[in-house]
């Protein structure tokens, strides 16, 4: 495999970053660095949004005829990493990333004509419907009823751990519509608006001290048949082909950003009078990590070499969920160990974008456990690293 980057892809590479030297702003950059959840809040993400449609680089991923750029997998690659390097927004991907490829596959003209384009310029936020009370990962045994009355359906149920509800403008659903079958059948996928009757979120609090994730209560929702995406009692398979994306993508090039921040605060934290990364014990730790990202980096170059043929992300996914999740998980455990006492004071105000307040100790040290204890969910959303396991062994190692 040759891992080194054209002439072409070089200049490429200061084609992007001139649009970063132009156009990241230093409130944009800040807010990015002092983020501890797995996303910045819709103003921050929607303004930066905005700023790459303006340049037509929003979703380098989508088709050329939906909005995309017609970007190579190469390309692609080099995009992510030099906006993870000069410390830009994470877009949300509940939108540009998870749903939008379902409709573009399985939904109709007129749907794809209403959602995607809302969907790229920003104007459209969204929210998964997925988990359940009581549910866990396995999301077959899904109980929010979808009842066929005339041109509607009339949902009741619940939705839990759904990111940014309290901000989206859509959802997009899994409901049962038959629950005579075995569980994965009887499912539909339906697209509803969040403003419509019936419809209530609920803050949930995590322990990071973040209102990142909600419970969603359905309560006779009445949704057009029309809003339903694909065939009824198809969604199980919609679902699949969406987690594909979600479990998907480029872990690599901001986990190369939160290990080089390991290193400086390692610098800076000293034990026994000599800097904390000068211990050879401490180090090995770090150099660990870095040798399972490295790993994790040339595993995204094979299946980026796949896509590059017209594949998709596939049951590959998997893997790159779990390991991405236990090494970001990894790197925060050291950071946490790296900054000792300083860990001690809760400050998540003092981590938060809005925060103004001073920190207790170093400027780094008040967002390290905040990110520490946001982190430990990674290995659950998404599907829980046991069940990333089961699909890579049935479906990658054929057992």
């Amino acid at each position: 495999m040759d891992i080194s980057f054209s002439p072409e892809d070089e200049a490429f590479r200061a084609e992007v970053r001139a649009f970063l030297e132009a156009n990241l702003t230093a409130d944009l950059k800040a807010k990015t660095r002092a983020m501890t959840s797995v996303f910045l809040e819709r103003p921050t993400a929607i303004a930066w949004q905005k700023i790459l449609h303006t340049r037509g680089w929003v979703a380098p991923a989508w088709p050329v005829e939906y909005g995309g750029t017609g970007w190579t997998e190469t390309q692609k690659y080099i995009f992510d990493i030099e906006i993870a390097r000069a410390e830009a927004p994470p877009l949300i991907p509940m939108g540009l990333k998870m749903v939008a490829p379902v409709i573009m596959k399985f939904g109709r003209q007129d749907q794809k004509d209403y959602f995607l384009p809302r969907t790229l310029a920003g104007d459209m936020y969204w929210c998964q419907g997925y988990s359940e009370p009581g549910s866990g990962s396995d999301l077959a045994s899904l109980k929010t009823r979808a009842d066929s009355d005339g041109e509607d359906y009339v949902i009741n149920g619940s939705k839990i751990w759904t990111t940014h509800a309290h901000y989206a403008d859509w959802i997009f659903c899994l409901v049962r519509t038959d629950g005579s079958g075995k569980p994965q059948e009887g499912i539909s996928f339906l697209l509803i608006d969040m403003k419509t009757p019936g419809i209530s979120v609920r803050p949930l609090i995590t322990m990071a001290g973040d209102h990142e994730v909600n419970q969603v209560f359905f309560d006779n929702v009445r949704v057009p048949k029309s809003n339903r995406i694909g065939e009824e009692g198809k969604g199980w398979t919609y679902a699949k082909y969406l987690l594909e994306f979600e479990r998907g993508g480029s872990y690599s090039t901001r986990l190369k950003v939160a290990l080089d921040s390991l290193r400086r605060i390692a610098g800076a934290e000293t034990d026994g009078g000599q800097p904390l990364i000068e211990d050879p014990g401490f180090r090995a730790k770090i150099d660990a990590a870095e040798i399972d990202l490295l790993s994790l980096e040339m595993t995204e170059h094979r299946i980026m070499a796949s896509l590059s043929k017209g594949g998709s992300p596939g049951p590959e996914s998997s893997l790159l969920k779990t390991c991405g999740s236990e090494t970001q998980q990894r790197i925060t455990e050291i950071a946490v160990e790296a900054i000792a006492q300083w860990g001690t004071p809760f400050q998540r105000g003092e981590a938060a974008p809005t925060g103004n307040a001073p920190p207790v100790g170093p400027d780094y040290a008040a967002r390290v456990v905040p990110h520490y204890l946001n982190t430990r969910a990674a290995s659950i959303y998404g599907g829980s690293n046991e069940v990333q396991r089961n699909i890579m062994a049935k479906l990658v190692l054929g057992l």
